[in-house]
């Protein structure tokens, strides 16, 4: 635990709304979310129904972290869960397909894209690590990541996210990422695969 406004903590299912709320909120300017959802005033309404599923499919198999004041969250798949099964990715077309409308094809190869180059080997996966815009650059991401980062140097486990934004690689750089491979969206931004050895 990290004492302050940044105290870090497992989410439940009473932090599901408000943290998606959050996501929602921290992804608002993300390239990969602005390429699904190019409306800038539908947006928000669209990627909180995806950050909802999201949370949704994860909670229950995942560490998804949140801050007492519910101002960022990490969502992580353990190993061998990153990938969703059959209904799970019917769901999330479901919701991506009427938001995205006459995109969605584009948008399937890009997530068939990113899929294809995701490591075999078993690893720790960030799905989603966000922070409300105007608590970023306070260390929240940081504590966020240190609960499962702390296991994977325990148990010697790597861990691997994509990287929506190029000057978030610096970031997670500091945490003993690094960038793997570079893969563009169809008519898209790119997207950085990041993967961290565990630490001695």
């Amino acid at each position: 635990m990290i004492d302050g406004p940044s105290t870090v903590r497992h989410a439940v299912a009473d932090d599901v709304e408000p943290v998606t709320d959050t996501l929602a909120r921290a992804f608002d300017d993300d390239p990969v979310m602005a390429w699904l959802f190019p409306d800038d005033e539908r947006r928000f309404r669209r990627s909180r129904k995806f950050f909802l599923l999201r949370m949704k499919q994860f909670l229950p198999q995942g560490d998804v972290y949140t801050t007492a004041e519910r101002t960022g969250a990490a969502i992580w798949a353990v190993p061998g869960q990153w990938h969703l099964p059959a209904l799970a990715t019917l769901q999330m077309i479901g919701v991506l397909a009427p938001a995205v409308g006459p995109r969605g094809p584009r948008a399937l190869r890009g997530m068939m894209r990113i899929d294809a180059a995701h490591p075999t080997e078993p690893h720790y996966y960030l799905a989603v690590l966000g922070t409300e815009p105007e608590f970023q650059g306070r260390g929240i991401g940081s504590a966020l990541l240190r609960p499962v980062l702390d296991i994977c140097d325990r148990d010697e486990i790597p861990a691997y996210l994509e990287s929506s934004k190029e000057r978030n690689i610096a970031f997670y750089a500091r945490h003993g990422f690094r960038v793997t491979r570079e893969v563009t969206l169809p008519k898209g931004p790119p997207v950085w695969l990041m993967w961290r050895d565990p630490r001695p």
